[in-house]
């Protein structure tokens, strides 16, 4: 279980995505046929390990699988199928972070500030030794999880690096990582890994659909990167309309709608919200643009689009390997304006106009 606070929905849940469920009231787990036979042969085969390192990008699925997996080890099913009855008294205990045998460790609230902390401290995993040790005298498997493990500061990973050395009895833990390199060596070493890969977007409409969500999956797939997160994020802040506009930017390269660019930065200095920062939003994509426009004079235009008119733009911008270093050295430089300006706090309307009208004063080729 988690502190009753967690639960309140007026503090923020550093595991979940702003406008998605949280991952533990998913059924099922998408686009991940790998990892899930990789579980389901080592519990047929009674060699489950006790603890489970869960990587791959953000937004792939990692806590969903968790969670499932955490779901059928409680549930005691007869068939390692992760398959859950949402009615079964147990999985209503899981959703509602009310059953005794599950702990789920992340970041903290400062009480004080009711804000995120920014790592995993050493007190979340000695609460995670308590757990095991006055949960063993009721019986019963264990289940603990952390999200995301690479989130611990230097205290917590030596912490929890002794209880992997002395793994309690009839104990699973399930550590969630997006850079599984950031953890300590000896941490990943006594860990069995469930590699995750980026959704195709035929995954990712599967996702979208099963949330009702009717965007473009084949073109948020493109943007995210195969991270149902990071769409659901794009979703959010109507980032594929965004995304639309910085390509119409380009159509007529090197000559740029200043009008619209305008427009394009004026957005960027909106109020950030409940959904994502409008200034992240506007670089993020900018940046990607750039990134596809290298890749374009490389490889060619990626596929699928993730714009109309997309793989035009992309071609005539970019049509070979010098075009490709040109945009290449845009990307990185836009992205280090975007920290140094964001660090001295410049407006962002100004800073977003500034980078547009830099790229479109750059050679053309």
């Amino acid at each position: 279980m988690s502190r009753p606070a967690a639960s309140d929905e007026t503090l923020p849940e550093p595991d979940r995505v702003p406008g998605a469920p949280h991952p533990r009231e998913a059924t099922r787990v998408i686009g991940q046929d790998a990892a899930i036979a990789d579980f389901i042969a080592a519990a047929r085969a009674q060699r489950l390990h006790h603890a489970w390192l869960i990587s791959g990008p953000r937004g792939t699925g990692k806590a969903t699988l968790a969670w499932n997996v955490a779901k059928w080890l409680l549930s005691g099913a007869d068939t390692p199928d992760l398959s859950t009855h949402p009615e079964d008294p147990i999985i209503r205990r899981i959703r509602a972070l009310s059953e005794p045998r599950l702990l789920l460790v992340r970041r903290p609230v400062d009480e004080k500030t009711q804000r995120l902390r920014a790592e995993i401290t050493v007190d979340e995993i000695r609460r995670l030794q308590s757990f095991f040790h006055l949960s063993a005298a009721e019986g019963g498997h264990r289940v603990a999880i952390i999200d995301a493990a690479d989130e611990m500061n230097q205290a917590a990973a030596n912490a929890l690096l002794k209880l992997l050395e002395e793994p309690p009895q009839d104990s699973t833990l399930l550590l969630i990582a997006h850079q599984p390199a950031r953890l300590l060596p000896t941490i990943r070493s006594r860990c069995r890994e469930l590699r995750l890969h980026p959704l195709s977007p035929e995954d990712m409409g599967q996702v979208l659909q099963d949330l009702g969500l009717d965007h473009d999956a084949a073109q948020l797939s493109a943007l995210s990167g195969g991270s149902i997160g990071e769409a659901l994020r794009l979703a959010g802040q109507d980032g594929l309309e965004v995304y639309q506009r910085i390509v119409g930017l380009f159509a007529d390269y090197p000559r740029m709608d200043r009008r619209a660019a305008a427009a394009l930065a004026e957005l960027a200095a909106g109020r950030a919200g409940a959904e994502g920062d409008p200034f992240d939003l506007v670089v993020t994509l900018l940046d990607r643009f750039l990134t596809r426009a290298a890749r374009a004079g490389l490889l060619g235009a990626p596929l699928p689009e993730a714009a109309k008119g997309e793989t035009e733009v992309l071609r005539r911008i970019s049509p070979d390997a010098v075009a490709a270093r040109l945009w290449a050295g845009a990307q990185a430089e836009l992205s280090a304006r975007a920290r140094a300006g964001r660090s001295v706090n410049l407006d962002p309307s100004a800073l977003v106009l500034d980078m547009l009208i830099g790229l479109a004063n750059q050679p053309a080729v």
